[in-house]
C-alpha cells in the first residue's frame, strides 16, 4: 500500500487545538485549504516541543540572514487565530515523529508529522534497521502530514500552540501541579486536603 501524504503548501489555516475539558483534552494539529481539512492527534508535550522548536528555528533563520529573512520577530497581531478547530474533528492518525526544516530557496518552514508506528524487532540491530527505514522518505511508509508555511504563518502557529498548551488546568499555588475541578491531594500538605 502506498504512503498517504496529506500535503498543504501555504494552507489557509494551520493550527494546534484541543477537544475536551482541561485535564481530559485531546490535542490536534489541523491544516485547512481549498475546502479540505486534515486533523492529526498528538500529545501535549509534542505540541509544546513543536512550537518551541519552530520559534528557535525561525530565530536562527533571522540571525543567519542578518535580519533580512521575511520572518517577523514576533507573531503579528492581525494573524492571531483564536477560533476553535474545524468540526467535525476526524483523526487521520496519531503522530509519532515530527520534523522541521527551513527551505531557504522558497523561504518556507516545512513541518512534517508522521504516524506512530509499532516497530517489530528481535534484536537491537533489527530495531536500528527498522528505525532507519522509518526515517527514509519511503513510498510505502506510514501516513504523513506535510505543511509548508511562510515565516509569518509559522510564528503565528507557534504562538497559538503555546497558548493552547498553557490554557489547561491552573497550577496549585503550593506545588505547581495541575488542579482538577474537584481539587487535588497536594504533596506540600502531606496529602491532606483543605476543607473550604
Amino acid at each position: 500500500m502506498s504512503r498517504q501524504v496529506f500535503f498543504y503548501d501555504a494552507p489557509d489555516r494551520f493550527v494546534a487545538g484541543t477537544v475536551g475539558l482541561p485535564g481530559r483534552r485531546s490535542f490536534y494539529l489541523q491544516a485547512t485549504a481549498a475546502g479540505r481539512t486534515t486533523s492529526v492527534a498528538l500529545e501535549k508535550t509534542q505540541v509544546a516541543a513543536l512550537a518551541e522548536r519552530i520559534d528557535e528555528l525561525l530565530d536562527e533563520v533571522v540571525r543567519r540572514s542578518g535580519g533580512n529573512a521575511p520572518v517577523p520577530a514576533v507573531s503579528p497581531a492581525e494573524l492571531s487565530d483564536t477560533a476553535p478547530l474545524e468540526s467535525p474533528v476526524e483523526e487521520e492518525f496519531r503522530v509519532g515523529t515530527m520534523a522541521l526544516a527551513w527551505d531557504g530557496e522558497d523561504e518556507r518552514m516545512i513541518v512534517e508529522a508522521q504516524a506512530l508506528v509499532e516497530l517489530d524487532a528481535d534484536s537491537d540491530e533489527d530495531l536500528a534497521d527498522a528505525e532507519e527505514r522509518l526515517l527514509q522518505d519511503d513510498e510505502n511508509g506510514p501516513p504523513m502530514l506535510r505543511v509548508r508555511l511562510t515565516g509569518t504563518m509559522a510564528r503565528a502557529f507557534a504562538k497559538r500552540a503555546l497558548e493552547v498548551v498553557n490554557a489547561g488546568r491552573p497550577p496549585c499555588p503550593l506545588c505547581s501541579l495541575p488542579l482538577d475541578p474537584e481539587g487535588h491531594v497536594c504533596p506540600r500538605q502531606n496529602g491532606y486536603r483543605r476543607d473550604a
